[in-house]
């Protein structure tokens, strides 16, 4: 059986690894192959991005070489998929070259995509690559003061990250000596703080200790950078003096070109992972339009359901799933440089963040550390 994995980031990377340790026999046999496409030989700690956009961290301690975090069975290719050909069981790539499979394995990520509104991505600082969080580091190890407007749009990679960079910032301008030349503003599309009830529930009181001022029901329309005001499709005029946007984010541009998905989210099967009306084509992570956060710890998960469903396919010839996803997720939460909270859900049991500790964060950054062997599906 050909399994190919479209895709080297959180998911499908513990999902090869998964494979391959549950299918060694097979693999020697030559009765199964897993073969993986990346657009990188490189792979990125994201989460790692948030530390970095405040100067916590450095570029290089986000990489490590891709091939070196997958089991030997794996067949590992730097060639980015180009054309889908679901019907033929077959993908092209940028290289020109075909590869067939049994079984595809779409896991191609998402991207944020400040383009879309007005005057953003010119006149905000992001932190979702490498090259926008060194450049919000920089911005901010610059600013002397004003007004600090962190403003959300949806959907979104991480759904902690907006909470987290707000906290975050008010301890790196306190650490700085500069929280009384500092306001700190933020705003969210819904008529709460987070888009998770019991997470908003601990949020929102935790900004107004810390006197985080806050804008709800604020979907940003535009961004008028030469009079420095963000504008809201409500109608509400915000003056900032350093913007820092979560901006909304869509699936890769090869699933929109190719007409797998709107807006590059691939309609996915909550329970059994597979592409609707495709049998024997699954998607995990941020590419699905599962109505779930679009987290690490999703795409893990996800992982780890479908390892042992494609496994049994090949070793029993089930059809059927053995395995069906939960919607499991579990998101720690920055609550500032030294303290941290987490939420744990799924599709039955919302979260319940307890009140952040010092330990949970050394919780945390222990995991920070601890990335790479989960990668390779060791934790």
């Amino acid at each position: 059986m050909k399994i190919l994995i479209i895709g080297g980031g959180m998911g499908g990377t513990i999902l090869g690894n998964n494979l391959a340790r549950r299918l060694g026999p097979e693999l020697r046999a030559g009765k199964a192959r897993i073969t993986m496409l990346s657009a990188t030989d490189k792979h990125m700690y994201q989460p790692g991005l948030l530390y970095l956009a405040i100067g916590r961290t450095t570029p290089d301690a986000l990489y490590r070489d891709q091939v070196s975090l997958l089991e030997p069975g794996i067949e590992f290719h730097v060639d980015p998929a180009e054309e889908f050909q679901l019907d033929n069981n077959k993908v092209k790539t940028k290289s020109g070259k075909t590869y067939d499979y049994d079984v595809l394995v779409i896991a191609t990520g998402s991207r944020m995509a400040a383009e879309e509104v007005k005057g953003l991505a010119e006149n905000a600082e992001f932190f979702y690559t490498e090259e926008t969080a060194l450049k919000m580091m920089r911005r901010l190890q610059e600013f002397q003061g004003g007004k600090v407007v962190v403003t959300v749009g949806v959907p979104h990679k991480c759904p902690m990250a907006p909470l987290e960079i707000i906290f975050m910032l008010h301890d790196y301008f306190k650490g700085r000596g500069m929280s009384d030349k500092v306001q700190l503003h933020y705003t969210y599309p819904i008529n709460r703080v987070h888009s998770l009830e019991n997470v908003a529930k601990w949020a929102g009181p935790e900004m107004e200790r810390l006197g985080i001022t806050t804008d709800t029901f604020f979907n940003i329309k535009e961004v008028d950078g030469a009079k420095k005001i963000l504008r809201s499709e409500e109608g509400k005029d915000l003056p900032y003096d350093l913007l820092v946007a979560i901006p909304a984010h869509r699936g890769m541009d090869v699933i929109e070109k190719n007409g797998l998905g709107q807006r590059g989210w691939i309609p996915t099967n909550k329970t059994k992972l597979n592409m609707e009306g495709r049998a024997n084509v699954f998607v995990i992570g941020d590419t699905t339009n599962i109505p779930i956060s679009k987290a690490g710890s999703t795409a893990h998960f996800e992982a780890e359901t479908l390892g042992e469903n494609i496994a049994a396919m090949v070793k029993m010839g089930v059809g059927a799933p053995v395995r069906d996803y939960d919607g499991k997720v579990f998101c720690f939460i920055e609550a500032g440089l030294d303290r941290a909270t987490y939420a744990m859900f799924d599709y039955q049991n919302p979260p319940d963040p307890k009140a952040p500790t010092r330990a949970m964060h050394w919780f945390k950054m222990a995991y920070n550390k601890l990335y790479w062997a989960s990668a390779r599906g060791l934790l």
